[in-house]
């Protein structure tokens, strides 16, 4: 066999979050993770991205366990989550503390790698998080949002490629949530990242606008080291591009993928019944199956395009979908031309969706566009415009250093606060990260542990 290229398996993330709005339980999954240890694959992404927020929040369960459990069942494939830098896992930016313990327990818990990205590709907003996974001895994986406007050219992204590598990250991800990265130009930013950085290069796509089977198989052409892949039937549409198909092409091509076609079947047919009953319940929108060519004007992913339906349904104003569609791109011009990924992407697009239901561009500015302005998310791309930064800051001056030196550890209020509540380590950076969800989730914990002793005891009588 020929050149080996790296696949990454993304049912338990990513594709189910594209597809699904993250709504899998772990009951989906249990009965075929030891088949999946089987395959072959290079990694598993299992968590991270809106796992975290979805087990608390919608589907009862503790995040930390189903890392857990997934880990004791696979023992032989690398397990793999998605980081949002300072993020974490959230909508804004954690002290230094919280991101340094999410990313050690998240290792200790039986994550292998780390795929770190920031909005904005602002180094400083990874550094935290990098630096503690290589102390934890977890896999950092450094990653370029892709995203097109004037400022962001090839020789930006090998830039930033070069920054990662000095900052000692293992390998790089170009990271298309878009799907509008063109088979040629990731190409050419595979070969420009392959002949100046001396790292494995992954390549990360979405199949929304149809391009991404033959964007990952030029990526693959260029010497990129390893690609994501979806099970077929959670495969296509905002999701990706198939495991079973891709890795067919590629064993005609004589690379080497070491996924075995045979254990993809029994993989899949499990989780043909979950897809056929999320259909059937609603929980699979069919239109989210469809290729959306628009998105490569509007740059608009899937999940910011469903959010957007969304917003203008609640409020009875659909018909207004093709007014947001083109202020988007306005409003991300004004900011500075940040890549809609979260948690720019949900910025930009509500900030639109107000421009349009106003009739008047930035009559009303979220306190999160302000904060932004303010310099609370990091360094933007390009200059915010002058208009933008008069209407939301006014006199004010935006932050000019690392606007994260200010925030105050929040793990020993978090502590305190929970009290016996909090179990362990773990549960106390819930709360920090989603403090509502966490709570409701940590009381309803408790309550449960007291009716079954309660039970025990009667039973004994």
């Amino acid at each position: 066999m020929g050149k080996k290229v790296n696949i990454t398996e993304v049912v338990l993330r990513d594709a189910n979050q594209s597809q699904i709005a993250t709504r899998m339980p772990r009951s989906d999954f249990e009965d075929i993770l030891e088949t999946m240890d089987q395959a072959g694959y290079y990694s598993m992404e299992v968590w991270g991205g809106a796992t975290f927020d979805s087990c608390l929040r919608y589907l009862d369960e503790d995040p930390w366990e189903r890392l857990r459990f997934i880990r004791s069942k696979v023992k032989n494939t690398k397990l793999q989550m998605l980081l949002r830098g300072q993020n974490i896992l959230g909508y804004k930016h954690y002290s230094d503390d919280t991101v340094r313990a999410f990313v050690r327990k998240s290792v200790e818990n039986g994550i292998d790698i780390i795929r770190i990205f920031d909005a904005l590709n602002d180094p400083q907003n990874m550094a935290v998080a990098i630096d503690e996974c290589l102390k934890a001895g977890g896999h950092a994986q450094g990653t370029i949002c892709y995203t097109i406007s004037p400022i962001h050219t090839f020789e930006k992204y090998v830039e930033l490629g070069k920054k990662l590598e000095e900052m000692g990250c293992n390998s790089i991800c170009i990271k298309d949530m878009a799907g509008i990265m063109s088979p040629q130009i990731c190409y050419d930013l595979v070969s420009a990242l392959k002949k100046n950085i001396g790292l494995p290069v992954y390549v990360h796509s979405h199949t929304t606008t149809g391009l991404a089977s033959m964007t990952l198989l030029k990526a693959i052409e260029a010497g990129a080291d390893g690609v994501d892949t979806a099970i077929s039937i959670f495969s296509g549409g905002t999701s990706h591009p198939s495991t079973e198909s891709l890795v067919y092409t590629l064993n005609e091509m004589d690379y080497d993928t070491g996924v075995k076609l045979d254990v993809c079947k029994k993989i899949n047919d499990h989780f043909k019944p979950v897809q056929a009953r999320f259909l059937k319940e609603g929980g699979l929108n069919p239109s989210v199956l469809t290729t959306k060519i628009d998105a490569l004007n509007y740059q608009i992913p899937g999940g910011m395009l469903s959010n957007l339906i969304s917003q203008l349904t609640a409020v009875d104003k659909l018909d207004k979908l093709d007014e947001v569609l083109i202020e988007t791109p306005k409003v991300r011009k004004d900011m500075g031309y940040p890549p809609l990924v979260t948690p720019m992407s949900q910025m930009v697009g509500a900030q639109a969706v107000t421009n349009v239901l106003l009739g008047q561009r930035y009559k009303s500015i979220s306190k999160e566009v302000k904060s932004y302005c303010r310099g609370e998310y990091g360094a933007p791309p390009a200059p915010i415009s002058d208009e933008l930064m008069k209407l939301a800051l006014g006199d004010e001056k935006p932050y000019e250093g690392r606007y994260d030196d200010l925030i105050e550890p929040e793990i020993p209020g978090a502590k305190k606060y929970l009290g016996d509540l909090a179990e362990s380590e773990e549960d106390v950076l819930s709360y920090v990260a989603f403090p509502q969800q966490a709570e409701a989730f940590l009381k309803k914990r408790r309550e449960k542990k007291a009716l079954k002793v309660s039970y025990t005891i009667r039973e004994a009588e």
